[in-house]
């Protein structure tokens, strides 16, 4: 169990997807498939729908955030984002989108592409399962 500090509550179970770039929602992922559209990102074509999302953090424009908001809505989120060092924009979006969040500043060596893992928000800790 890696312990972190928890940022939006409720826990999430899947596969990880990780980037070393961080993301901007706005412009960078569509909302209606939830595919990383940014021409310039690493994950660019990746589906983060239903995935755990592992990025270093947001950037942006805080419309990021109403971005993951819509994105909950239409079913296309992530189950649950880690980051290394949350900031105000994705931990907004995810608050407001009832998605699991946690960060950890450290990077993890056992958090790789694929890896089955369960974050929970509640007692900020990510399980590899």
């Amino acid at each position: 169990m890696i312990k972190c500090r928890n940022i939006a509550k409720g826990k999430g179970k899947g596969e990880l997807i990780v980037s070393s770039e961080p993301i901007s929602f706005l412009g960078g992922v569509n909302p209606d498939t939830g595919e990383i559209i940014d021409p310039n990102h690493e994950l660019k074509g990746e589906i983060i729908k239903d995935k755990i999302l592992f990025i270093p953090g947001g950037k942006g424009s805080t419309v990021g955030s109403y971005v993951i908001f819509q994105m909950k809505k239409n079913n296309t989120s992530p189950k649950a984002i880690i980051c290394l060092n949350a900031e105000p924009i994705i931990a907004t979006g995810a608050i407001m989108s009832d998605l699991p969040m946690v960060d950890c500043p450290e990077d993890i060596d056992a958090l790789t592409n694929g890896v089955l893992v369960e974050v929970d928000g509640d007692e900020g800790t990510i399980t590899v399962l």
